[in-house]
């Protein structure tokens, strides 16, 4: 039997706010001692009060928007209650039939098809401690729990199960990151855990509206991780089928290093967690000019901001989609052309060395491209270019500028001249470098002369290794052909 995949994610991303959801112990807690970003609110204590994050709900809002929701006029917070050890209150302040945004959508490429995925719904919560597991040598396994993390905004976006397979699933994860970043509400990094994925996944015969049962995958904390997790998943499930053996719906984890999922528990149902009102918190009524406040300050997105790249820099459609992909490349993109002294600005160029030799080093440093242009401001770049272009300095001495900027902090200017790297285009210096290699290389001359037209690429790397790569390459080909051909 031909069966089809059905996948749905749940993505969590943790909010950019200075304090925690429900309390004011601060958020910037990942290289704090354990336990110390911490107060009577978010450790659980009994009699305390939570108060609501006005900055997270609006970050919400934005988000809402953004992927095309209907804004809800009132919402709530219910208490979701589980027995984790995680969890400090033995519940978790979250929403449930109230969210902030819901029945949305976000249009994904796939293989140059676009594709509508809905979004059920966008609410917030708060995250859990971070539970710590040990294994001593001849010991009891232990876990140690860090409440640092515990109340941190978290926002929750349950998309609809129209996702076909893992590919898709990556695509939609990428754009709807992407879109965290551009609006400046997450930092979306899936390895620190501010942007985490559940997974749910199934497979129903080819043309029926039944799914068999359905499994949640746990525990992926990158792309490539989702990508196998959701492959191997679908594999799985296919096969038994095809076996037929009964499929149970349950919560799978995924074993990144053994590349399969593993059974944790049976799949837990909405009345599992007994939601009820938060009686702490009091109902939200959005008003309707503060939602549409928000709406009228939403950024510029990827997809139009690409469009425009496109339109108004007349860059390809790849340039565009690459430099667009993160609102740190793109910022640096045009505030280097606007530090560029030509006008217009060569924006192919600067785009050409910053998906390039740019993103090489930062690739290469592990670096974001904000830390890369602190140290290679758009004003500093921007000058490397344009002497790069006007010939005063070679295109591989212009490269290894860049590297040296960035590890120095010096302007390429001062770089150049330190190092003698200026480019030579005085033919007459040009020349007696010439002489000197056609009189060290005769074999080489007497193979051109006898047809051997590749040899002038030899000679030509003669000369350039002679001046260190200062000659201008073009005139060094026009001078010694012309050598040649006298002799």
């Amino acid at each position: 039997m031909d069966y089809e995949t059905i996948i749905g994610l749940e993505v969590h991303a943790q909010l950019l706010t200075k304090s925690k959801m429900y309390c004011r112990c601060s958020t910037d807690y990942a290289s704090a001692p354990p336990n110390t970003h911490v107060c009577p609110v978010c450790l659980g204590m009994p009699g305390v009060l939570p108060t609501i994050n006005q900055q997270a709900v609006e970050y919400t809002v934005m988000t809402a928007l953004t992927l095309n929701c209907t804004i809800s006029d009132y919402t709530k917070f219910d208490r979701k209650n589980y027995p984790y050890p995680d969890l400090m209150k033995g519940y978790q302040i979250s929403q449930y039939d109230a969210p902030f945004g819901h029945h949305g959508w976000l249009i994904i490429d796939v293989n140059g098809k676009e594709k509508k995925v809905g979004i059920t719904r966008v609410h917030l919560e708060e995250d859990v401690a971070k539970l710590l597991h040990r294994a001593l040598p001849g010991k009891k396994p232990y876990s140690l729990v860090d409440v640092n993390r515990s109340g941190v905004p978290l926002m929750e976006i349950v998309g609809e199960p129209d996702l076909r397979s893992p590919e898709e699933a990556r695509h939609y994860l990428i754009k709807l990151r992407s879109i965290l970043r551009y609006l400046g509400v997450s930092t979306g990094n899936m390895e620190e855990g501010s942007f985490r994925c559940d997974a749910n996944i199934s497979i129903r015969p080819q043309g029926s509206p039944d799914s068999l049962a359905k499994v949640e995958v746990k525990n992926m904390n990158s792309f490539k991780a989702v990508y196998r997790a959701l492959g191997y998943e679908e594999e799985r499930q296919r096969k038994a089928a095809a076996a037929g053996k009964k499929l149970f719906q349950e919560t799978r984890g995924w074993i990144e290093d053994r590349g399969i999922t593993v059974s944790q528990r049976s799949k837990e149902y909405a009345h599992d967690y007994r939601y009820f009102p938060e009686p702490d918190l009091a109902p939200l009524v959005l008003d309707r000019g503060w939602v549409e406040e928000i709406r009228a300050r939403l950024p510029e997105l990827p997809e139009a901001r690409r469009d425009r790249f496109v339109a108004e820099y007349g860059l390809s459609l790849y340039d565009a989609n690459l430099l667009t992909a993160s609102r740190e490349m793109a910022d640096y993109f045009e505030d280097c052309l606007k530090a560029y002294k030509v006008e217009p600005a060569p924006a192919k160029e600067i785009g050409n060395w910053l998906l390039g030799e740019v993103s090489r080093i930062i690739n290469d440093s592990s670096v974001a491209v904000t830390d890369f242009r602190k140290k290679v401001s758009p004003e500093r770049l921007a000058r490397l270019v344009t002497l790069s272009s006007e010939g005063a300095v070679s295109a591989a001495s212009a490269k290894s500028v860049l590297g040296q900027m960035y590890e120095s902090g010096k302007s390429a200017d001062d770089i150049i001249k330190t190092q003698g790297l200026s480019q030579i285009s005085d033919a007459s210096a040009i020349e007696q470098e010439i002489a000197r290699v056609i009189k060290d290389n005769a074999p080489a001359v007497a193979d051109y002369k006898a047809g051997k037209k590749q040899s002038l690429k030899f000679l030509v790397g003669q000369v350039m290794r002679a001046t260190r790569g200062r000659a201008n390459p073009a005139v060094v080909n026009q001078l010694l052909e012309k050598k040649l051909e006298e002799g």
